[in-house]
């Protein structure tokens, strides 16, 4: 999200990685980035659209169940 800032960048998506192969829990995954983007999206006011890169249908329903709990409006 920094970088966002210092480049002027309005939109930046994020892949759902390390969750395949490497094996790291998708729901911790999808807390970690949600949760993190969130917590950032101040420092960058203007980052007007995170797009989360979901590979595979219950990775995007891992992220979007995290999005609810924050009452995020998606699509």
């Amino acid at each position: 999200m920094q970088l966002c800032d210092e480049h002027g960048l309005a939109s930046v998506a994020f892949p759902a990685i390390s969750t395949g192969i490497y094996r790291f829990p998708a729901d911790r995954a999808a807390a970690i980035a949600v949760r993190t983007v969130v917590d950032a999206l101040p420092s960058a006011p203007g980052v007007t659209q995170v797009i989360f890169c979901c590979f595979a249908a219950p990775s995007g329903e891992l992220h979007q169940a995290v999005l609810d709990a924050f009452g995020s409006p998606c699509a």
